[in-house]
């Protein structure tokens, strides 16, 4: 039996190598780290070699000091200068950049030098040696490698009362009550994880800031943090609140401009800098969301950069990270040329030439707020003096928050590959990224990443695979998705090709997935926009709202018109090449067709299908994939340790029986709209349900579902008020066989409800609705798409005239609620 794992070394575990294996490579005599600084990175990478031969070769190998490099080394980690200065040769190690390594395996793996271009690099170097190992990849003779960008960030969404905004692991590993924790164990545990992806920095706290994170108490903590992440090659910075001198230093204003409110933040800069005398600077977000900022007191949001930059300029290298995430979010909908989508670039128009030189602005990779597919944001054509963060989302916020498997860098090759053609020169996403296309020497990538207390950092195992994939990628975006996928499956669950496999194929395809079941053809992510919840299927809420995110979905047609000459004019802030093709339905592609024009549903698509039939059969087959995920798994039982696979396996049943929860509420709800029917007959025909609200019922009553169609039928039962116990019972009418028993029902916040099933008095299954406990995605405590869910009962002999009863027991708010059960044979999916 395999032991079990919780999953807190991630694919660090260094998992050992068949004896037979391990016994073809050198023994390493020694290790030598070029410094004496036990904070430094090299010192942490010598340490690391020592912890990872110890595990993966089964090898006890000594700490010797440089003194000893002629003598004895074997395995020597360092920067290029110290090697050099220490009289080694460094003749045919090509030029690096900053962070970058070279990896020296000469006779045969014997003899290794690990030399960074600084300690950073000197630390990557060994993680990528041990990752060689540990996946019994050959040894380079020689292998350099420096990242695309110097900018590798996480941005953390932690408040300090503990909670993390969408977070969907557990508490904070940094805030708690208001203050920073005193045990930072986990803290260091995650800067090691980041470190081995070559990520080099972190904003510590939620954009949506708070003032007390400055009180003397926390600054002391914020020292503490960047003191436990520092031998990792890792900088903190924070995020700042604009009203902070208001709230906290009992001013009157906090406009930029006003001398008090500068001296102010000048003070406040000076002291973090005493604490954190590395700190990477501030991330800000303002005139966001009903924020205040710059504008609320009539200043430009180059104003207000300016000032914290000036701020951070007496101190060193800080820099100013602006987010682009600026827009009013109580819009007109019923003014067509109304768009979030056009925001950044209006309110950062004619600001490009105004900012410090250490302020660079952070876009979010698409124009509205991370969907399951965007074109690229159009303000990355229009700064060019003005370098840039590319924030992404490792989070899954509308997504599937991480209990539905989608492996993200599929998504992001799309953002990273696409020639924005400005001043119609090729112009990569990636290129401007990187500060190669208007070379600056500041600029890269930040990700939300909210990893919290739970082992498993995300919540889920699957999960963690985009964490590895967002430092991979930020240092080669060029890197192939599935080489990433593999690669990270073999250092998480080991050298199995049966895993590696299954692994690879479940997330190669759960993009893709994801996207046919909850909204495509560039309609965005059909989920509750309106609640703060953005996890389940609610196409209404992207319509009659102040937000932004919008379909225009009416009886016609669905899509915005986003073009210029009819629509909100958002193709024409791409570079003219990209406009024209936007600008066309005839040169648009597919994908992003509902992005930017408003068409009817029986418009053509370059498939031949409708609009209307696109949108049906994608959900269908997107949900049918999803039912295969689960299956795929269930033939790694085990090759994976019990507790990891059972972590997974309930995740994936869950996810296919929610896939179809998005399925029937999408479908529905166009149905309902447009009154065309599925070409197939599918949509609304489900001839192996059995309705609850058709049922006998005793302590039951009927509901509607709001909205309707999160409920099959737009009905379901929950038990009445003051009942204990309610029933609701039906006489088979399928013919005898073996059939899968699904029961959906619905499983929200404010109680856990226990149910039982019998067939003919027999007990069949029971289960409680307890998946808040269970799962980690935003829950919401109503009857609707977000806690709908389904359980299985497979393989269940039935005959034709048996009876069937489930017992419902309500507890607290959650009245047992039930929407139908299905009588599967085998092959149907329902």
């Amino acid at each position: 039996m395999r032991p079990n794992e919780t999953g807190i070394e991630a694919w660090l575990r260094d998992a050992a190598l068949p004896a037979e294996i391990a016994a073809t490579y050198p023994h390493y005599a020694a290790i030598v780290p070029l410094t004496t600084a036990k904070d430094s990175p090299v010192y942490t990478a010598a340490t690391e070699l020592q912890l990872g031969l110890s595990k993966i070769l089964r090898q006890t190998v000594t700490l010797r000091p440089e003194s000893e490099l002629a003598s004895s080394a074997t395995l020597v980690v360092g920067t290029v200068d110290a090697f050099a200065a220490a009289g080694g040769d460094v003749r045919g190690i090509p030029d690096l950049k900053e962070d970058g390594f070279s990896l020296l395996c000469r006779d045969g793996g014997a003899s290794v030098k690990i030399l960074g271009e600084n300690e950073r690099g000197a630390l990557y170097g060994a993680f990528e040696f041990l990752m060689l190992l540990s996946q019994n990849k050959p040894l380079p003779d020689l292998y350099s490698s420096s990242p695309s960008a110097p900018i590798r960030w996480v941005n953390q969404w932690d408040n300090l009362d503990g909670t993390i905004e969408r977070g969907y692991a557990g508490p904070s590993i940094y805030f708690k009550d208001g203050y920073v924790v005193e045990d930072l164990t986990r803290a260091a545990q995650y800067a090691r994880l980041m470190a081995s992806v070559r990520l080099n920095g972190i904003i510590v706290n939620n954009v949506n800031s708070d003032s007390k994170l400055f009180s003397p108490t926390n600054m002391k903590g914020l020292a503490r943090i960047a003191d436990v992440m520092r031998p990792w090659g890792v900088r903190i910075g924070v995020a700042l609140y604009f009203d902070t001198p208001k709230g906290l230093g009992g001013l009157s204003t906090s406009d930029p401009l006003d001398p008090d409110v500068v001296a102010w933040w000048d003070e406040i800069t000076t002291s973090l800098y005493r604490h954190v005398p590395d700190m990477l600077g501030y991330l800000i977000k303002a005139n966001s969301e009903g924020q205040p900022g710059p504008l609320t007191y009539g200043r430009t949001l180059a104003d207000a950069a300016n000032m914290f930059a000036r701020a951070l300029q007496k101190h060193g290298d800080g820099i100013v990270m602006y987010r682009a995430f600026v827009y009013n979010h109580h819009l007109d909908e019923s003014n067509w040329k109304n768009d979030r989508a056009n925001a950044a670039v209006e309110y950062f128009d004619g600001l490009d030439n105004e900012f410090e030189d250490n302020v660079l602005v952070q876009i979010k990779y698409g124009p509205i707020d991370f969907q399951i597919r965007e074109p690229p944001s159009p303000l990355l054509a229009h700064l060019r003096k003005t370098p840039i963060i590319l924030e992404l989302q490792v989070a899954q916020e509308y997504l599937g928050q991480q209990d539905h498997v989608v492996y993200l860098p599929p998504l992001w090759r799309t953002i990273f590959d696409f020639d924005l053609q400005i001043d119609d020169r090729p112009s990569a996403v990636r290129d401007i990224v990187s500060g190669a296309r208007f070379n600056w020497d500041r600029a890269g990538y930040a990700a939300v990443v909210n990893v919290g207390n739970d082992p498993t950092w995300l919540g889920s195992h699957l999960a963690m695979s985009n964490l590895y994939a967002y430092g991979r990628y930020t240092w080669d975006p060029t890197s192939d998705e599935e080489g990433v996928i593999r690669d990270w499956t073999r250092l998480t669950f080991g050298l199995n090709e049966t895993v590696e496999s299954a692994v690879t194929q479940i997330s190669m395809q759960s993009w893709r997935t994801y996207e046919d079941y909850s909204g495509n053809l560039g309609i965005q992510t059909l989920c509750d926009i309106v609640k703060t919840c953005h996890y389940g299927p609610s196409p209404a809420a992207h319509d009659g709202n102040g937000w932004g995110q919008w379909t225009r979905a009416d009886e016609h047609g669905l899509g915005m018109d986003r073009t210029v000459a009819t629509g909100t004019g958002n193709a024409g802030q791409y570079p003219s090449a990209v406009a024209k093709r936007f600008e066309e339905i005839e040169t648009t592609p597919d994908e992003l067709l509902l992005w930017f024009h408003h068409v009817p549903y029986t418009h053509i698509l370059k498939s031949g299908k409708t609009v209307i039939q696109h949108f049906y059969d994608a959900h269908y087959e997107g949900s049918q994939v999803a039912q295969t995920f689960p299956r795929q798994w269930e033939t790694l039982r085990g090759l994976i340790d019990d507790a990891r696979f059972e972590h997974v396996l309930f995740r994936l049943e869950y996810q296919a029986g929610h896939a179809l929860v998005w399925r029937d509420s999408v479908c529905m709800f166009y149905y309902a709209k447009c009154g065309i029917a599925d070409s197939q007959g599918r949509v609304g025909n489900h001839a192996w349900r059995i309705e609850a609200e058709e049922m006998e019922l005793d302590g039951y009553e009927v509901v509607a579902v709001t909205p309707f169609e999160a409920a099959s039928g737009s009905k379901a039962i929950v038990a009445a008020d003051g009942v204990q116990t309610a029933t609701a019972q039906c006489t088979v009418g399928f013919d005898s066989g073996v059939y899968d028993v699904a029961v959906n029902y619905y499983d929200h916040l404010g109680g856990n409800s226990e149910y039982q099933i019998f067939l003919n008095e027999r007990l069949i299954g029971a289960w409680s609705g307890n998946l808040e406990d269970r799962l980690g995605h935003d829950f919401s405590d109503l009857v609707d798409g977000h806690s709908a869910t389904r359980i299985y009962l497979r393989q269940v002999a039935v005959g034709k005239g048996d009876r069937l009863k489930i017992v419902g027991r309500p507890d607290g708010a959650e009245r047992a609620p039930i929407d139908y059960v299905s009588f599967l044979p085998e092959g149907i999916i329902d």
